[in-house]
Order: structure tokens, then sequence, then C-alpha cells
């Protein structure tokens, strides 16, 4: 398997067991891969001495320089040993490396600001009885890390503190705490709900990436109905304003039949008090959905079902007074009867669920191309060591990506139909994402050529052969469809991390980091480029 030597961040003892990719999608028009002007390099192929890893960030300093932490794995069973950071030019040589041998208990993510290096770690301090975020901080090429505390909490120790799987969030253990950034990386927020004895309480925190606090909110009183399961933030480009958008699950209220037990809610916070807006009409059920703010103007996209149970029925807009929360206008856009057919063919009683956002991207005369993965967990039992022990399961299936004009009319849709199961590393599995101008460009890997099932429909598959190929798909602006195979699995050896590369907007490529066992090697995709051959 391509990752059989990455560990699942959800359980470290468990090794890719089995995997799959199915992808299938309807096109009303199949174009010339001669349409993709792309081009991709590849650097070397380097040793690493570390099989069992996962990728914790991958960032770039000012000088085009690529950053790359790994957490690293050892012992039996495995449990983290420390972390691991790579420094690649912009030619993709590894310049230096450094093993940094503090594993930390809760290494959440890193970023890199100012020719620094940033680490933020959630740990419990058993001296002061209390749940910390720290900071670990060094120079780029100096690697001499320092620590900076950003918040302390009173608390217990619990068994999850961190709501890592923040879709369907478990409240009552007493501690529970999340990190969000924005898409930008040029901030985070940390929520934090805990309780002693009958006594709750809900902290908001909106940090710059510089490490200054900017927000510090008590959210108390709102939280003694409701429980907050946020899903994303939007912030202002000052720091001042940071919207949170999620679940708001009732505590208490009793429920009719068709009611669900939870609303999507728009949380305003500032230093100085909060707006909520609630997304809660008779009929409808908001799913998925995303704020934006786009010059000056806030913008809530994402999908919505006429019944309780999920079942997506189309797409939603909202457009939002930015200070007030006021609904200025809202629009539900249907699925087409003809996106279904293109989504199931002629199954009867199909369905849309469980749609996660995943990336936006807003296009020169301000119309919004969005796309989200259907993703759900499953539970299930591994005997393959000789005894049985349960394990998670994570599916990656269904991609649909919408275009919606800037005044929230649906322009089309557009379906790609997967299914992924791993227990292992998901950097391999989905896909990426990235909008040029009008265009939505998205990154999977393939066994093979995409198999004609028919006139309008093509049919990807093999997803996880031992060495996939990659294949770049082309959304146009009208909605056209095309796609090219990029890099042979002749001349990449080494699976690529497809949902985890670093994005540069500014000059428009994206880097993969590609690693099986003892082997890695960076590519480096670029637009605006006729193809070439590839370095080696």
């Amino acid at each position: 398997m391509p990752h059989k030597n990455q560990i699942a961040p959800a359980s470290l003892n468990a090794v890719v067991r089995k995997s799959a990719l199915l992808l299938s999608f309807f096109v009303f028009a199949i174009l010339s891969a001669q349409d993709i002007p792309m081009a991709y390099s590849l650097g070397k192929n380097y040793f690493d001495r570390y099989k069992y890893s996962t990728v914790l960030t991958i960032n770039a300093d000012n000088a085009g320089k690529t950053v790359i932490v790994r957490t690293y794995y050892g012992g039996m069973p495995l449990r983290p040993k420390g972390h691991f950071i790579e420094l690649y030019d912009k030619d993709l040589n590894l310049i230096e490396d450094y093993n940094n041998r503090y594993a930390g208990q809760y290494m959440v993510d890193g970023f890199v600001r100012n020719g620094q290096l940033y680490l933020l770690e959630l740990r419990y301090n058993d001296d002061d009885l209390a749940y910390e975020y720290v900071v670990h901080q060094s120079p780029l090429g100096e690697f001499n890390f320092s620590e900076n505390r950003l918040i302390s909490v009173p608390s217990k120790e619990v068994m999850n503190p961190l709501a890592v799987n923040k879709y369907n969030r478990k409240f009552g253990n007493g501690f529970s705490t999340a990190v969000h950034f924005n898409t930008g990386k040029s901030a985070f927020a940390i929520t934090v709900q805990h309780r002693k004895g009958k006594e709750e309480n809900y902290s908001m925190y909106l940090f710059g990436t510089d490490l200054k606090q900017h927000i510090s909110y008590d959210f108390t009183e709102e939280a003694v109905a409701k429980n907050y399961a946020f899903e994303n933030i939007e912030v202002s480009k000052d720091l001042k304003t940071v919207y949170f958008m999620g679940k708001a699950f009732f505590k208490k209220k009793r429920f009719e039949a068709k009611e669900r037990r939870y609303q999507y809610e728009l949380v305003k916070i500032t230093n100085d008090g909060h707006h909520i807006q609630e997304f809660a009409e008779a009929g409808k059920f908001p799913e998925s959905l995303k704020p934006i703010l786009s010059k000056d103007k806030l913008i809530v996209v994402g999908f919505y079902a006429d019944r309780k149970d999920n079942r997506y029925n189309g797409l939603v807009h909202f457009k939002l007074h930015s200070k007030t929360l006021a609904i200025q206008s809202k629009k539900y856009n249907p699925f087409s009867d003809q996106f279904m057919i293109d989504k199931f063919g002629r199954q009867v009683d199909a369905e849309i669920k469980n749609l996660i956002f995943k990336d936006i991207h807003i296009t020169p005369n301000n119309d919004i191309i969005f796309s989200a993965e259907e993703y759900f967990v499953t539970q299930g039992e591994d005997i393959s060591g000789g005894g049985t022990k349960k394990v998670s399961r994570y599916h990656y299936n269904d991609i649909v990506c919408a275009k919606l004009s800037a005044s929230g009319d649906m322009l089309w849709a557009r379906n790609i139909n997967k299914a992924e199961v791993t227990q292992g590393d998901e950097a391999y599995a989905s896909y990426s994402a990235f909008g040029v101008a009008n265009d939505m460009y998205f990154f999977i890997n393939s066994g093979e050529n995409p198999q004609k099932l028919s006139s309008k429909r093509i049919l990807f598959k093999e997803g996880y052969s031992r060495n996939p190929n990659m294949f770049v798909i082309k959304l146009d602006g009208t909605g056209d469809l095309s796609y090219k195979k990029l890099i042979d699995d002749k001349e990449m050896r080494l699976p690529i991390m497809v949902s985890r590369p670093f994005i540069n907007e500014t000059d428009e490529h994206l880097i993969f980091y590609a690693k099986r066992g003892s082997r890695k090697q960076l590519v480096r995709v670029a637009f605006g480029e006729s193809p070439n051959e590839p370095s080696k």
C-alpha cells in the first residue's frame, strides 16, 4: 500500500490495512488536455531515517524555502518521539534538517512567520493543574527553541481534551478545546469549554501569528443553553473581529419528531461584545455553512436539506450585514434533476449526505466557486494481528463543486463521485483544490488512465495502487471539465500526499510531499506554464 509506513493520527497503532478509491463523474464536455497549461518538477529522491511519521505542517519562508515538520514515532506500541524538520530550497534540494526530540503532548499545528518556525502545543501542567497552550519558537536554520505560553486554564486532566473531530463533537468530559486557523493562516482562534462541579465556562481567544492576543472573550452566558461545535472561522483584516460558524446543540429543549437537536449559528466576537445569527427557517436545514469576508461584504454559503435527516437538496447563499449579522438576502438553489443523474445515474432514492466544506475561490468578478467532500467515520474490527481490536475507518466520499454568482444564483454544480476508506494517513487520500482566475483545479491520485463508460461519463480508479499517477482535473468558468495525467508512476515512484500541499497563491504553484518507508521527495506544480519534461 502506498502509505503502509504512515501512522494514523487517530490511532498510532494502526498501520494502513486496506484502502480503495473509486472516482466517477458526469461531464457535459471532456476537453483536450492541452487546455491545462501546467508543468511540474521533481526534487531528488532522498533517504529518510524515520519510516513512521505524519506531516504536521508544510510552509514556506520569505526566501522561498519549503519548511516541512513531521511527527515521528517509535517504540512498541508506536508513540510520538519527536519532530523532524526539513528545509528545502526553491529548486527542491534538501539543504538542512533538524531533529527536535521534544514530542509534546498534543501538537496542534505549525506555521512560519518572518524567518521563525512556530509549533503550537496543548499540554497539561501537572504542577499548576491546568491545561495550557504553548508555542515553541525557533529561527529557521538555527533551531534553538524557546517557549511562549499563550493561555492557561485550570482543569482536571481528561482523556481527550482536543475536539479533533469538530464535526462530531462529544461534550461532557469536563474540558474540551479546539483551534481554528483562518484561510491565510494569519490568525488562529482558540475555544475552551470546561466545567468544575456545576460551574461551566466557555472562553474564546484570537491570536495573530505574531502571537499577539487580539481578542479574549467570555462566552459562558450563551453556552448555558447550547453546546457549540464550531467548524470554521473568518477573521477581519485588522484582527479585531472573528466570526465563528458551526452547530449549536440545544441542551434542554424538547423536540418535535420533525425537528433536529441543533442549528447552524454564526457568532461574531469582538472585545466589546458578540452578535449571533441563527439559520433556522421552517422546512429548511442549512448544512456545512462557511462565512466569507470579501471586500467588506459578509457572505455565508453552503448546502441545505428539506428534511432533518441531512439529505442535501441544494445550495444556499446568505448576504449578511457585517456588523449586526442581519440577513439582507437569501437564496436557496435546488440541485437540478440533471445534476442528480450526473451523480447517481438512474438510481432511485439516491441521497447526498455528510458534506464538509473544504475549499473556496473568489473569481475576479466576485463569483464564488467552492467544493465540499462527504466525510464520516465508522468503527470496525481488525483481526490481522492475531487478536481483535477496534479501529476507526475514515471515509472520504463524494465531492461537489459548485459556482454561485456574486448575487447568490447557482450558475452550475458538478459532482465527483468517489469512495475512499483508510485507517492510515489521510494525507494520501481525498484531494486538493486550487482556484486560478475563473477556473478550479483538483489534484487526485489514480492508478491508471480514466475509463470511458459512455459518451458523457468517465471513471478513475485504483487511486491507492502502489505507485499511483497524479491527475489534474480542471473545471473552467462554465463548468466544462478537462483532465490530464500530470505525473506518471514510471517517473514518480513514491506516493504523493495529494491532500496536504503547500499552496503559493501569489506565484501560483503548489509543493507536494511524497514519501514511503525510508524514501522521500518533493514535487512542484506550477500554473501558466507549458507542459515540459520533469527534472530528475
